[in-house]
């Protein structure tokens, strides 16, 4: 599919912000930092929603907003126009990989035993790429969508000995299963059930525990 091509299916106020984007680059490289503040007002809710959507034990949410803010300036400096794809597609992914840097920088050097984690935005059978999604055996690959929650496998256990009496039978079993590394077809076997019925049972999992760790911020 061609750029034009491209274009014209888009809407024409995303086409509008698009060009906006764009002309605000040009100009943030050519040294203009009105249109550098420019971008960075326009995305920082954009990189508090996605830093929000992280979780690392011993963490802290400013830092990784900060770091989101280091991947939007990546973005700027590195955006080539001449791709088909968008600034904010292309800084999504730049802010992603900035704070995914950050979580995997602090873990190794000050958690090492929690240097592996999972991530519960995205279903199971969530897209390939640089993160773990709960559908991929830990540790595994990353997912192209930035916006997960990543948590590490040591509080991930912790929190299931938590919701020992909100998991069903079901729910427990697929998730140690999963913890173990097993497959999904390893896991319907084992438990006597369809991959799809796994599929649901983690996504209930998934939903439980971010409800879990919301009760928790609250309380802290």
């Amino acid at each position: 599919m061609s750029v034009r091509s491209a274009t014209a299916q888009k809407s024409p106020q995303k086409v509008q912000r698009e060009l906006e984007d764009l002309q605000l680059v040009l100009k943030a490289r050519n040294g203009s930092t009105v249109a550098m503040d420019q971008l960075m007002r326009r995305y920082t809710s954009f990189v508090r929603l996605k830093a929000s959507s992280y979780f690392l034990a011993g963490g802290d949410s400013e830092d990784l907003i900060q770091e989101g803010l280091v991947g939007l300036y990546k973005a700027v400096r590195d955006f080539r126009p001449d791709k088909e794809t968008s600034f904010r597609s292309f800084a999504e992914l730049c802010v992603t990989r900035q704070i995914i840097t950050a979580i995997k920088t602090a873990t190794r050097f000050k958690h090492a035993p929690l240097n592996q984690y999972v991530s519960f935005s995205h279903t199971p059978a969530g897209q390939e790429g640089e993160d773990c999604t709960l559908g991929d055996a830990l540790p595994g690959p990353a997912v192209n969508d930035p916006s997960v929650r990543v948590i590490s496998t040591e509080e991930l256990q912790s929190l299931v000995g938590c919701l020992s009496t909100t998991l069903s039978p079901l729910e427990a079993d697929a998730l140690r299963l999963y913890l173990e590394g097993c497959s999904y077809e390893q896991m319907a076997d084992e438990l006597g059930c369809d991959t799809k019925t796994i599929d649901n049972a983690l996504q209930r999992v998934k939903r439980k525990i971010l409800t879990h760790q919301q009760g928790r911020q609250v309380l802290a």
